[in-house]
């Protein structure tokens, strides 16, 4: 039996790779399913199962037969299916979950784009504009709200997850403000506040983005008073003086607009300033399978690019800034800790 363990000869790891869209779309059925939520710690039988998401046994046992090939479920010698450490994180209510990730990254417009990679590849631009006939956030917000909705989700749990290992990581012991510059609903800024009781930070994005804000930045939440909402495009200005800018996972867009907002946080800091980017890389780093996967998807839909460490530290310099660290946050981020020149 082909478990997650076997390594099979290159032919058959061809055939694999080749058929890798059947298990995106089994690990999305799982998670549509609910698979994961209704197995308990206890192992249990298919057909109970298969009650529980009401679904036919027969069907089940086959997505999750496949499945457990992956590591994803475990199926046991007397029939029934088990968890594993990675179909917990498909689990609503893991600490760590992952389940709006997987539905995000499969989600139905990735499927019409994939086919087209071949094109994308030779011409450099996305193709999302094609398919739909309009830029692709317009496409999400206008015609796909079920998947804006799983867009939103994603980045709010995947924020959440890592801002803590952000604040835990960074040292800002000798600043009083920071600001957190295209923040999303604020979850690093909210972390650094928590873990520094004297400082003073700024949340920046778009407006649509700042109107859901953490509460606990809001008026009346228990960060209010130390925080500073700013609504506007980092692209245009960065209307905030800090002595700490933190950009997260942003610098995906094309060479202009990441050089605009790096300019602007220069402008807006002045010299001495310190300014922390925090990406995912394409080179050294053990989650290169999933960080050129994201690579090849940004190209996609919106024509942008993760970096590998020497076009990150490239564009920070271009833009004025002195690399003094490159530091791994998790296996996946890693931190620009630079700094504007006098």
């Amino acid at each position: 039996m082909t478990t997650a363990e076997t390594a099979p000869p290159p032919p058959m790891r061809l055939r694999e790779l080749v058929f890798g869209a059947a298990c995106a779309a089994a690990v999305r059925a799982a998670a549509r399913l609910g698979v994961a939520d209704a197995l308990d710690n206890e192992p249990m039988a298919v057909e109970k199962l298969a009650a529980a998401v009401k679904t036919e046994s027969k069907p089940l046992r086959r997505l999750l037969r496949a499945l457990s090939c992956y590591g994803v479920f475990a199926e046991r010698p007397d029939g029934t299916f088990a968890h594993t450490e990675m179909s917990r994180l498909l689990r609503e209510d893991d600490p760590n979950s992952l389940r709006a990730i997987a539905l995000w990254c499969t989600e139905p417009w990735t499927w019409d784009a994939w086919p087209k990679l071949d094109e994308a590849v030779r011409t450099g631009h996305n193709v999302v504009e094609d398919l739909y006939g309009k830029e692709f956030f317009a496409y999400l917000n206008e015609d796909a709200p079920e998947s804006a909705d799983v867009f939103n989700r994603a980045m709010t749990r995947s924020s959440e997850q890592s801002a803590r290992e952000v604040a835990a990581l960074l040292d800002l012991s000798g600043a009083r403000s920071v600001a957190d510059v295209g923040g999303g609903q604020g979850h690093v800024v909210a972390c650094l506040l928590d873990k520094y009781p004297a400082m003073r930070g700024s949340l920046l994005d778009l407006p649509r983005v700042v109107e859901n804000a953490l509460p606990r930045l809001r008026e009346g939440g228990d960060l209010a008073d130390r925080t500073r909402i700013v609504p506007g495009d980092i692209r245009a200005a960065v209307p905030v003086e800090a002595d700490v800018y933190v950009i997260k996972n942003i610098l995906e867009w094309d060479d202009e607009s990441t050089a605009r907002t790096l300019g602007n946080v220069v402008r807006a800091g002045g010299p001495g300033t310190r300014v922390i980017v925090i990406e995912n890389l394409v080179d050294d780093t053990p989650s290169m399978r999933f960080s050129t996967a994201m690579d090849l998807l940004l190209l996609l839909n919106v024509g942008g690019a993760k970096h590998t460490t020497d076009s990150m530290r490239s564009r920070l310099t271009a833009a004025g800034l002195v690399v003094d660290d490159v530091s791994p946050v998790n296996p996946y981020l890693h931190a620009f800790d630079c700094h504007v020149p006098a």
